[in-house]
């Protein structure tokens, strides 16, 4: 089994426990070196050509006036293709309710056929939100796999459960 992860993460000033807190590390780029550490696989990171700000506080305002707008930001790069994977993982934060709008600039323009798409989201107490809904519209031709909340003010700590969530979602 070939894996791929797609992730989208935010480092810096991020909400975390009920307080804004600089993060080296956003909690998805955590969750993506789990998954990758415990079932082998390639990753990519989608990032944004004009980036988010780096006051959390704007950001969230940035992220609420894409959502609304149903935008889809332009990307650095994009991926062209999942062939020859078998599972593909989506990693992500809970931005109002669903993924930050710029993973769908990504997820919409492949074509999943044949492919299991697991999917995490990274949240301070929103868990899943409305992504089960929006992934099932994104991924054209996927069979949706198993999915995963974790809390990000346990992201970092959260190891072994990703691990062994990640290795289940696999077999």
């Amino acid at each position: 089994m070939k894996n791929l992860i797609i992730y989208c993460s935010r480092r810096g000033q991020n909400y975390v426990n009920g307080s804004i807190k600089s993060l080296s590390r956003g909690n998805a780029e955590l969750i993506t070196e789990f998954i990758k550490d415990a079932v082998g696989a390639d990753v990519f990171k989608v990032d944004t050509v004009k980036p988010y700000s780096d006051d959390y506080m704007v950001c969230t305002e940035e992220a609420k006036a894409e959502l609304k707008a149903k935008a889809r930001p332009e990307l650095k790069e994009y991926l062209g293709s999942v062939d020859g994977y078998d599972n593909i993982f989506v990693v992500a934060p809970n931005w109002w309710g669903v993924y930050p709008m710029a993973i769908y600039t990504q997820l919409e323009r492949l074509d999943f056929s044949g492919k299991t798409v697991h999917y995490v989201v990274t949240h301070e107490g929103s868990g899943l939100g409305d992504v089960p809904k929006t992934m099932k519209n994104s991924c054209k031709g996927a069979k949706i796999g198993a999915s995963l909340a974790v809390y990000g003010g346990s992201a970092p700590g959260s190891r072994s459960e990703v691990e062994n969530w990640a290795k289940k979602a696999v077999k």
